[in-house]
Order: structure tokens, then C-alpha cells, then sequence
């Protein structure tokens, strides 16, 4: 048994070489056999992300998918209009309810968030959410990385801002708007670009507000090579509903108290800004599991119970 565990079963608060010795600045063994393998979030997300978008044919042929499973909304940000999608975006569904020319109240839509929220919470965003994925791939590419800057504490609160306004009061006050599907969506343009390669005849139709979602995901996207996932930062509003949950999701982290050093290994290698060993079940966390692996200690967890 080494000095540290020794330590640590005695409950002596670690000195300062102890801390240090306990955080490496690269995941150590034990900390990668508390968690998810190395990359394999990538992969779930692969798998998530076509399952989500399975209509290949329609890639090719800008034809919509109209099958019973479009009755049924996924998880994460996938638009209805995608070609390959094959099940309904809940904000996009959740829009179309409160924009009505008569309003119905979403029961299914409501009660579909709320099941995902309670049993997963942010782990939608981080494992299943199909431009969740597209942003890790962006931030893997070799780039200038800036991710931790003043405003950023300020910034996380636009997402509120955005379900409140565009994703709620705006189509409940304004018929026929789903303003956030109209001129924020990036999932949407993404679609509307696939569209307008597999469908010329379509092309005249795409005008001032294609162009301004334009921008809108170019800007997106030029930050997702310096920033980590800027969407679900700061103005994915399935993001901000999800968040509500952490603390009390299904699946969520825990944190072992009696094992943590507070070495801070956990915190160097969240790339959304958290300090688990201070706010395992923090509203931004997206259980990428980064820090389960990087826990010399294993003390953080994700699943159902503490281990």
C-alpha cells in the first residue's frame, strides 16, 4: 500500500506533495478502469447518430422520410426535415404544438422530454445527441483552443434564454412560428443543405432566412474549433431542459467523498468548465465520462447507484 492510500484511509487531509502525486496530468490506469474505454463515446455516438438519421436513401434523393417512427421523437436535436431522419426532433415537435393556430397543450412531446430528462439526464447530450456528435468531431480537429475565457459563466445562460423565448413564448405568441426551428436550428440547416444539393428545383425557394442560418452555423462551427461544443454551451435549449435533471437523473455521477483527494485531475480535463469533485451533478455536466477516467482515486461514477 502506498503513502496516499495509507493517508487516505486515515482520513488525513493530503499535504501538498500528495495532492500532486495523486494528479496526473494524463489519465492513470486505475482511472481509465473506473469508466467508459478511451474513445468509445465516440463510437456510441456514431451508433446513435445513424440509428437517429437511418434513411440512407434519402441523402441521396432529398426525399423526407414519412414512416410510423416519424411519430416518435428522439432524444437529442435531430431535424425532422433531415432527409435520414427517421423520428421527430422534440423541439421542433414541441414548436409545432404551442405555434398552432388552435393550441394543444404537448402531453406526448412534454411527457417524452420528461422521461429522457428523469432517466438520463445531460448523458442525451453527450452520448446521444447527433450534433453533439458533430461538435466533438469539429473540436478534435488540430486547431487554436480557447476554452476558458471571462464571459464564459455569462454566455451559459443564453440557452435559457433561448428555450423560454424561442422555444416557448414566441410560438405561443406568434401562430405559426416555430422561431427557434425558423432561425437558430443548426441540425435544421445542415438539412436544408443537404436538400438544396439533392433537390434543384427546390433551390429559388431557399431566400434571406436560409442565409442567416447560414451565418448562424458557420459561426457555429468556426467556434467549435476553438471552443468545446459552443452549441451546447450556450444555446442548445434541449441542453439548458436537460440540465434541470442532473441532479436527480436515473443514471447520473457520484462522487465517493472518502476516496476524493481534491487533486483536481477531474476538473483539468472537463472540457464544459466543471469541477466534479465540487458539483459531480453540475447542470452543464454531459456525462462524457472524461473525468471518471482521469480519477487517480476512482471516486467519480456514473450509473444508477454509488459503487
Amino acid at each position: 500500500m502506498d503513502k496516499d492510500e495509507r493517508k487516505t484511509e486515515k482520513n488525513i487531509v493530503p499535504s501538498d506533495s500528495d495532492v500532486k502525486e495523486a494528479a496526473p496530468s494524463e489519465p492513470s490506469k486505475s482511472g481509465r478502469a473506473a469508466g467508459m474505454p478511451k474513445g468509445a463515446h465516440l463510437g456510441i455516438q456514431a451508433v446513435a447518430a445513424l440509428l437517429q438519421n437511418a434513411n440512407f436513401k434519402g441523402f441521396f434523393t432529398g426525399k423526407i422520410y414519412n414512416g410510423a417512427s416519424k411519430k416518435v421523437c428522439v432524444p437529442g436535436l435531430n431535424c425532422y426535415s433531415c432527409p435520414g431522419a427517421v423520428g421527430a426532433c422534440p423541439v421542433g415537435s414541441l414548436q409545432n404544438f404551442l405555434s398552432g393556430l388552435k393550441f394543444r397543450f404537448p402531453y406526448y412531446v412534454l411527457g417524452i422530454l420528461l422521461f429522457f430528462g428523469a432517466l438520463l439526464g445531460r448523458i442525451v447530450c453527450g452520448l446521444l445527441c447527433p450534433f453533439g456528435f458533430i461538435q466533438d468531431l469539429l473540436y478534435m480537429i488540430p486547431f487554436y483552443k480557447k476554452n476558458q475565457f471571462k464571459i464564459d459563466k455569462f454566455l451559459r445562460y443564453l440557452k435559457y434564454a433561448v428555450l423560454l423565448f424561442l422555444v416557448i413564448l414566441l410560438p405561443l405568441s406568434h401562430p405559426l412560428t416555430p422561431a427557434f426551428c425558423k432561425y437558430v436550428c443548426p441540425s435544421g440547416t445542415i438539412a436544408g443543405i443537404i436538400s438544396r444539393f439533392t433537390q434543384p428545383a427546390i433551390r429559388s425557394q431557399f431566400g434571406f432566412l436560409f442565409n442567416w442560418k447560414l451565418i448562424v452555423l458557420g459561426i457555429i462551427i468556426v467556434s467549435g474549433l476553438i471552443v468545446y461544443r459552443p452549441f451546447c454551451k450556450y444555446l442548445c435549449p434541449l441542453g439548458a431542459f436537460y440540465g434541470f435533471f442532473n441532479k436527480f437523473a436515473f443514471f447520473r455521477m457520484h462522487l465517493n467523498e472518502s476516496k476524493c483527494v481534491h487533486c483536481s485531475a477531474c476538473a483539468r480535463v472537463c472540457k464544459m468548465n466543471v469541477d466534479p469533485s465540487k458539483t459531480p451533478n453540475s447542470m452543464e455536466c454531459i456525462r462524457c465520462g472524461d473525468c471518471v477516467r482521469a480519477c487517480p482515486q476512482k471516486a467519480l461514477h456514473i450509473g444508477v447507484k454509488e459503487k
